[in-house]
Protein backbone atom coordinates (compact mmCIF):
# COMPACT_ATOMS: atom_id res chain seq x y z
CA UNK A 1 0.00 0.00 0.00
CA UNK A 2 2.82 2.38 0.86
CA UNK A 3 4.45 1.74 -2.53
CA UNK A 4 1.17 2.40 -4.33
CA UNK A 5 0.63 5.65 -2.45
CA UNK A 6 4.18 6.79 -3.22
CA UNK A 7 3.72 5.92 -6.90
CA UNK A 8 0.46 7.90 -7.09
CA UNK A 9 2.08 10.89 -5.40
CA UNK A 10 4.95 10.77 -7.87
CA UNK A 11 2.51 10.56 -10.77
CA UNK A 12 0.57 13.59 -9.52
CA UNK A 13 3.76 15.57 -9.03
CA UNK A 14 4.92 14.67 -12.54
CA UNK A 15 1.60 15.70 -14.07
CA UNK A 16 1.68 19.04 -12.21
CA UNK A 17 5.24 19.69 -13.39
CA UNK A 18 4.32 18.90 -17.00
CA UNK A 19 1.26 21.15 -16.82
CA UNK A 20 3.33 24.05 -15.45
CA UNK A 21 6.25 23.72 -17.84
CA UNK A 22 7.13 26.85 -19.78
CA UNK A 23 10.08 28.81 -21.13
CA UNK A 24 10.01 32.57 -21.64
CA UNK A 25 12.46 34.78 -23.53
CA UNK A 26 12.09 38.43 -22.53
CA UNK A 27 13.87 41.23 -24.41
CA UNK A 28 15.78 43.57 -22.10
CA UNK A 29 17.01 47.11 -22.76
CA UNK A 30 20.65 46.37 -21.92
CA UNK A 31 21.61 44.07 -24.79
CA UNK A 32 20.44 40.98 -22.94
CA UNK A 33 17.53 38.55 -23.17
CA UNK A 34 16.15 37.08 -19.96
CA UNK A 35 15.56 33.31 -20.06
CA UNK A 36 13.19 31.99 -17.42
CA UNK A 37 10.82 29.11 -16.90
CA UNK A 38 10.18 25.72 -15.34
CA UNK A 39 10.96 22.27 -16.74
CA UNK A 40 9.60 18.89 -15.79
CA UNK A 41 12.14 16.44 -14.37
CA UNK A 42 12.50 14.45 -17.60
CA UNK A 43 13.17 17.49 -19.79
CA UNK A 44 15.54 18.97 -17.20
CA UNK A 45 17.47 15.70 -17.15
CA UNK A 46 17.80 15.80 -20.95
CA UNK A 47 19.01 19.41 -20.77
CA UNK A 48 21.63 18.55 -18.15
CA UNK A 49 22.86 15.58 -20.17
CA UNK A 50 23.14 17.79 -23.26
CA UNK A 51 24.97 20.75 -21.74
CA UNK A 52 27.16 19.05 -19.10
CA UNK A 53 29.83 17.91 -21.61
CA UNK A 54 30.18 21.54 -22.73
CA UNK A 55 30.26 23.10 -19.25
CA UNK A 56 33.85 22.19 -18.43
CA UNK A 57 36.46 24.95 -18.83
CA UNK A 58 37.78 25.09 -22.40
CA UNK A 59 41.48 25.15 -21.57
CA UNK A 60 43.71 27.05 -19.16
CA UNK A 61 42.69 30.49 -20.42
CA UNK A 62 38.96 29.96 -19.85
CA UNK A 63 37.97 32.43 -17.13
CA UNK A 64 34.20 32.12 -17.54
CA UNK A 65 32.05 31.56 -14.47
CA UNK A 66 30.03 28.30 -14.22
CA UNK A 67 26.88 30.25 -15.12
CA UNK A 68 28.54 31.73 -18.19
CA UNK A 69 29.73 28.29 -19.29
CA UNK A 70 26.19 26.92 -18.96
CA UNK A 71 24.81 29.80 -21.03
CA UNK A 72 27.41 29.21 -23.74
CA UNK A 73 26.72 25.46 -23.66
CA UNK A 74 23.04 26.12 -24.35
CA UNK A 75 24.04 28.18 -27.39
CA UNK A 76 26.29 25.36 -28.62
CA UNK A 77 23.41 22.88 -28.34
CA UNK A 78 21.28 25.19 -30.50
CA UNK A 79 24.06 25.50 -33.10
CA UNK A 80 24.37 21.72 -33.24
CA UNK A 81 20.61 21.35 -33.76
CA UNK A 82 20.73 23.90 -36.59
CA UNK A 83 23.58 22.01 -38.26
CA UNK A 84 21.53 18.81 -38.51
CA UNK A 85 19.19 20.29 -41.13
CA UNK A 86 16.36 18.27 -39.55
CA UNK A 87 14.42 21.01 -37.76
CA UNK A 88 10.89 21.62 -39.09
CA UNK A 89 9.51 24.57 -41.05
CA UNK A 90 12.09 27.37 -41.24
CA UNK A 91 14.53 25.60 -38.95
CA UNK A 92 17.63 23.74 -39.97
CA UNK A 93 19.47 26.54 -41.77
CA UNK A 94 22.44 28.31 -40.29
CA UNK A 95 21.67 31.86 -39.10
CA UNK A 96 21.07 34.16 -42.05
CA UNK A 97 21.62 37.84 -41.47
CA UNK A 98 20.55 40.62 -43.80
CA UNK A 99 23.04 43.39 -43.11
CA UNK A 100 21.98 46.76 -44.52
CA UNK A 101 25.05 48.95 -44.36
CA UNK A 102 27.46 50.82 -46.59
CA UNK A 103 30.25 48.69 -48.00
CA UNK A 104 32.92 50.72 -46.20
CA UNK A 105 31.17 50.34 -42.86
CA UNK A 106 30.82 46.59 -43.37
CA UNK A 107 34.49 46.15 -44.22
CA UNK A 108 35.67 48.42 -41.42
CA UNK A 109 33.31 46.88 -38.87
CA UNK A 110 31.86 50.15 -37.59
CA UNK A 111 28.11 49.52 -37.96
CA UNK A 112 25.74 47.25 -36.08
CA UNK A 113 23.67 44.54 -37.77
CA UNK A 114 19.95 43.93 -37.37
CA UNK A 115 18.18 40.58 -37.27
CA UNK A 116 14.73 40.07 -38.76
CA UNK A 117 13.32 40.37 -35.24
CA UNK A 118 14.74 43.89 -34.98
CA UNK A 119 17.41 42.86 -32.46
CA UNK A 120 20.67 44.75 -32.95
CA UNK A 121 24.04 43.00 -33.06
CA UNK A 122 27.46 44.56 -32.59
CA UNK A 123 29.82 44.74 -35.59
CA UNK A 124 31.97 42.09 -33.91
CA UNK A 125 29.02 39.71 -33.58
CA UNK A 126 28.09 40.23 -37.23
CA UNK A 127 31.61 39.48 -38.40
CA UNK A 128 31.84 36.39 -36.16
CA UNK A 129 28.54 34.94 -37.38
CA UNK A 130 29.60 35.63 -40.96
CA UNK A 131 32.42 33.12 -40.57
CA UNK A 132 30.03 30.18 -40.78
CA UNK A 133 26.60 31.63 -41.56
CA UNK A 134 24.69 32.76 -44.62
CA UNK A 135 25.27 36.51 -44.89
CA UNK A 136 23.43 38.60 -47.48
CA UNK A 137 25.03 42.05 -47.62
CA UNK A 138 22.74 44.73 -49.03
CA UNK A 139 24.89 47.65 -50.16
CA UNK A 140 23.18 51.03 -50.18
CA UNK A 141 24.03 54.21 -52.06
CA UNK A 142 22.73 57.73 -51.52
CA UNK A 143 19.12 58.15 -50.39
CA UNK A 144 19.24 54.50 -49.25
CA UNK A 145 18.74 53.07 -52.73
CA UNK A 146 19.87 49.44 -53.03
CA UNK A 147 22.95 49.19 -55.21
CA UNK A 148 23.60 45.49 -54.82
CA UNK A 149 22.36 42.50 -52.86
CA UNK A 150 25.23 40.04 -52.73
CA UNK A 151 25.09 36.30 -53.27
CA UNK A 152 25.34 34.02 -50.26
CA UNK A 153 28.97 33.57 -49.41
CA UNK A 154 30.21 30.00 -49.73
CA UNK A 155 30.36 28.40 -46.27
CA UNK A 156 32.65 25.82 -44.73
CA UNK A 157 30.44 22.92 -45.79
CA UNK A 158 30.68 19.66 -47.73
CA UNK A 159 34.16 18.51 -48.81
CA UNK A 160 35.76 21.71 -47.50
CA UNK A 161 34.44 21.16 -43.98
CA UNK A 162 35.44 17.48 -44.11
CA UNK A 163 38.98 18.50 -45.06
CA UNK A 164 38.98 21.03 -42.22
CA UNK A 165 37.85 18.37 -39.73
CA UNK A 166 40.49 15.92 -40.94
CA UNK A 167 43.22 18.55 -40.56
CA UNK A 168 42.26 20.09 -37.21
CA UNK A 169 40.41 17.19 -35.56
CA UNK A 170 38.39 19.58 -33.39
CA UNK A 171 38.82 23.07 -31.94
CA UNK A 172 42.33 24.12 -32.93
CA UNK A 173 42.87 26.55 -30.05
CA UNK A 174 45.73 25.35 -27.81
CA UNK A 175 44.52 23.09 -25.00
CA UNK A 176 40.88 22.82 -26.15
CA UNK A 177 39.34 19.34 -26.41
CA UNK A 178 36.06 20.26 -28.15
CA UNK A 179 35.23 17.82 -30.99
CA UNK A 180 34.42 18.92 -34.57
CA UNK A 181 30.65 18.78 -34.12
CA UNK A 182 30.89 21.67 -31.63
CA UNK A 183 33.02 23.80 -33.94
CA UNK A 184 32.52 26.43 -36.63
CA UNK A 185 34.81 27.24 -39.51
CA UNK A 186 36.57 30.56 -38.90
CA UNK A 187 38.11 32.70 -41.63
CA UNK A 188 41.70 33.50 -40.63
CA UNK A 189 41.43 36.54 -42.85
CA UNK A 190 37.80 37.59 -42.74
CA UNK A 191 35.88 37.45 -46.03
CA UNK A 192 34.93 41.13 -45.59
CA UNK A 193 38.65 41.86 -45.73
CA UNK A 194 39.10 39.82 -48.91
CA UNK A 195 39.72 36.46 -47.24
CA UNK A 196 38.82 33.33 -49.19
CA UNK A 197 36.61 30.48 -48.00
CA UNK A 198 39.39 27.95 -48.45
CA UNK A 199 41.31 25.43 -46.36
CA UNK A 200 44.37 27.69 -46.35
CA UNK A 201 42.30 30.46 -44.74
CA UNK A 202 40.30 28.37 -42.30
CA UNK A 203 40.49 27.00 -38.79
CA UNK A 204 38.01 25.05 -36.63
CA UNK A 205 37.03 26.83 -33.42
CA UNK A 206 34.48 25.97 -30.74
CA UNK A 207 31.94 28.64 -29.86
CA UNK A 208 33.91 29.95 -26.88
CA UNK A 209 37.24 30.19 -28.68
CA UNK A 210 35.55 31.62 -31.78
CA UNK A 211 34.39 34.57 -29.68
CA UNK A 212 37.75 34.61 -27.88
CA UNK A 213 39.73 34.96 -31.13
CA UNK A 214 37.37 37.61 -32.50
CA UNK A 215 38.15 39.77 -29.45
CA UNK A 216 41.58 40.23 -30.99
CA UNK A 217 44.10 39.48 -28.21
CA UNK A 218 45.21 36.23 -29.82
CA UNK A 219 46.19 35.93 -33.48
CA UNK A 220 45.68 32.82 -35.59
CA UNK A 221 47.61 32.04 -38.76
CA UNK A 222 48.25 29.09 -41.05
CA UNK A 223 51.87 27.97 -40.73
CA UNK A 224 54.16 26.82 -43.53
CA UNK A 225 53.13 23.18 -42.97
CA UNK A 226 49.45 24.09 -43.56
CA UNK A 227 48.37 23.79 -39.93
CA UNK A 228 46.94 26.53 -37.72
CA UNK A 229 48.96 28.10 -34.94
CA UNK A 230 48.10 30.81 -32.44
CA UNK A 231 50.17 33.75 -31.26
CA UNK A 232 49.42 34.86 -27.69
CA UNK A 233 49.21 38.56 -26.77
CA UNK A 234 52.41 40.29 -25.65
CA UNK A 235 51.14 40.75 -22.10
CA UNK A 236 51.03 36.95 -21.82
CA UNK A 237 54.15 36.15 -23.84
CA UNK A 238 56.42 39.07 -24.89
CA UNK A 239 57.97 36.86 -27.60
CA UNK A 240 54.54 35.78 -28.90
CA UNK A 241 55.77 32.21 -29.37
CA UNK A 242 53.37 30.30 -31.67
CA UNK A 243 51.28 27.64 -29.95
CA UNK A 244 49.32 24.69 -31.31
CA UNK A 245 46.66 22.32 -30.11
CA UNK A 246 48.27 18.91 -29.59
CA UNK A 247 45.13 17.28 -28.19
CA UNK A 248 43.66 16.32 -31.57
CA UNK A 249 46.89 15.29 -33.29
CA UNK A 250 46.67 11.92 -35.02
CA UNK A 251 49.51 9.46 -34.99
Amino acid sequence: MADQAELKALQRATERAEARRHVTLSEQQNGQVRLSGNLDTETASLLREAIDPLCAPAGEHDDRSPGQRRADALGEICRLALRTGQLPDSGGDRPQLVVTVSLDDLVNGVRAGTLETGVRLTPGAVRRLACDANLLPAVLGGNSQVLDVGRQRRLFTGPLRRALVLRDGGCAFPGCDRPPRWCDGHHVRHWADGGATALGNAVLLCGYHHRFVHRGDWTVRIAADGRPEFLPPRWLDPLRTPRRNLYHQRC
